[in-house]
């Protein structure tokens, strides 16, 4: 048997967990959490572990001259693949307008998942 600590960071309580896993890898038990979301943030945490990207990316065209708007992943990926997310999103230059939802990059990294506009830039 293993234990991992971990800090859920699902919301500002930050509960310290404890995870044990079996000899065969699987989640034995979550203790520590508060609510139901701590125990499966520690069971994703330690079997599929996932993030949320954010970074910026230029906007030509804006009225304001060069300008950046702000992008994120429209949901999780993978947490392996953040370097490949940020490598693919450094080649991305965006035509203004730009508004919140855009997608900015459809599949990034071949993730499966779109890179959105978070804000709007004219």
């Amino acid at each position: 048997m293993e234990e991992r600590n971990l800090i859920c960071i699902n919301c500002p309580m930050g509960c310290p967990l404890t995870v044990t896993l079996g000899d065969d890898g699987s989640v034995i038990s979550v203790t520590g959490n508060t609510c139901p979301r701590g125990d499966a943030y520690g069971r994703k945490e330690v079997t599929n572990p996932t993030r949320i990207v954010t970074s910026s990316v230029p906007v030509s065209g804006a009225k304001s001259g060069m300008a950046m708007v702000s992008v994120k992943t429209a949901s999780d990926i993978p947490k392996g693949k953040i370097f490949d997310v940020v490598s693919d999103i450094k080649k991305i230059t965006v035509t203004a307008p730009v508004h919140i939802g855009d997608i900015v990059k459809a599949n990034v990294a071949g993730t499966g998942i779109d890179m959105i506009a978070t804000r709007d830039v004219e």
